[in-house]
């Protein structure tokens, strides 16, 4: 984490001193800004907001990204002023989640006023929730004889789900519990599915045993929970 914090204040001060008043917002959000990160799982996750997006103010911003990227962080999300404003009606999933957890690194606070609509968010979480289950269905299909990857599968798609479960809480008028496992047992209790198979995905995350055997139930139970939360986001209203 010392090494995250490191690359992190590089980042600000790199951006701050190359874009000046290009500028808007540099925000961390994501696990990292909860302070949930799971090392070898968990992305730095980082917004950034410029008042133009021109290629000659990415140039400017170029090395210090490539440095970023080079210590092993996702790009950040780049956007201009206008077209985060005019965002809320698309990703209104990903703007409440950067609202509930954000720290600001530079610039001012794009989040706090944004508003975000309950249709919208409910049409989102729907489109990622059956997307998901498409894709997992597919993973599922081409692993399931393979323990070790079986499990590495439930792992990695579980940080996801995390998302989609703060998103299904805000949307009943629950406060999305901080930890992880608080969490997915709190969606499973409104949403009527298992929450096991997503507590022994934490596990693995955090460290514990990883690998399934091939075909293991916990892994269809998984699947079956997939299946129930997608019902249950389908017939929310």
């Amino acid at each position: 984490m010392a090494d995250t914090e490191t690359a992190i204040t590089s980042l600000a001060t790199g951006l701050e001193q190359a874009l000046g008043q290009e500028l808007v917002s540099l925000m961390l959000y994501g696990s990292a800004a909860r302070g949930t990160a799971v090392a070898g799982h968990s992305d730095v996750n980082v917004l950034l907001v410029l008042r133009s997006a021109s290629a000659d103010v990415l140039h400017r911003a170029a090395p210090t990204l490539a440095a970023w990227r080079k210590a092993g962080h996702p790009a950040p999300l780049i956007q201009t002023a206008p077209e985060w404003e005019a965002s809320a009606d698309v990703f209104p999933i990903e703007i409440e989640d950067i609202r509930e957890a954000h720290r600001l690194l530079a610039g001012r606070d794009v989040v706090s006023d944004l508003a975000t609509g309950r249709a919208e968010t409910r049409a989102e979480l729907e489109r990622e929730a059956r997307g998901k289950l498409i894709r997992l269905r597919a993973e599922y299909a081409a692993s399931a004889g393979d323990g070790k990857a079986l499990g590495l599968l439930l792992a990695r798609a579980t940080g996801t789900f995390l998302v989609l479960f703060r998103a299904v809480l805000r949307l009943t008028g629950t406060a999305p519990p901080a930890a992880a496992d608080a969490l997915v047992r709190e969606a499973a209790r409104h949403a009527g599915f298992d929450a096991e198979p997503f507590v022994w995905a934490l596990g693995a995350r955090a460290g514990g045993k990883q690998a399934l055997a091939p075909y293991d139930a916990v892994a269809t139970a998984y699947l079956a929970a997939v299946e129930r939360f997608v019902g249950y986001v389908n017939d929310l209203v």
